[in-house]
């Protein structure tokens, strides 16, 4: 019998759709069948699943209140089932701010719900300016300036290490 695994993910540039893509390419190979969906998307039980995992981009400290609200609304539905959240953010590009416990946005997010995914992982996002609607650019400039991070308006770089992604996937393999 296959595993029926459903991700659920908030991506506002990209990259965290492009990792649940990833993610969900993976589990198929591991003959799972995976359901993706935005979380604006998703209409669905959570109890029709055996795995559940949600991957949430962030803006400006914060993640999707969609995803907040639906944790918090399907908090039991989601207890009984395997779970995993991952979180995509540009602070996590500094290694002492890269995993679950060292991660502010991480740590906030989880004061604000009540909650505990049996796995929870931290992915560096993609910076690229040219994508950026003129008052993001601008926001994301001043805060790669406050944090020391590169400036000029032709940067883009994908700091996501793939590496981790995937021991992210093994792991999930194992729940």
């Amino acid at each position: 019998m296959q595993t029926l695994t459903l991700i659920i993910y908030s991506s506002v540039d990209g990259q965290t759709f492009k990792i649940c893509n990833r993610l969900r390419d993976h589990l198929i190979v591991k003959n799972q069948e995976v359901e993706l969906f935005s979380i604006e998307d998703f209409n669905k039980d959570v109890t029709d699943f055996q795995k559940v995992i949600i991957g949430s981009s962030i803006r400006y400290g914060v993640h999707n209140k969609k995803i907040i609200d639906f944790i918090n609304s399907h908090k039991t539905e989601l207890n009984s089932v395997k779970s995993a959240f991952f979180s995509v953010n540009l602070v996590a590009r500094n290694s002492e701010k890269n995993s679950p416990e060292t991660n502010p946005y991480v740590i906030k997010f989880f004061k604000t719900i009540d909650w505990t995914p049996t796995i929870v992982e931290v992915f560096a996002g993609k910076l690229d300016y040219k994508k950026y609607k003129f008052f993001d650019k601008t926001m994301i400039r001043f805060i790669m300036w406050m944090t020391k991070g590169p400036t000029n308006l032709n940067t883009e770089i994908e700091y996501t290490n793939w590496d981790k992604v995937n021991a992210f996937y093994e792991r999930i393999d194992t729940m």
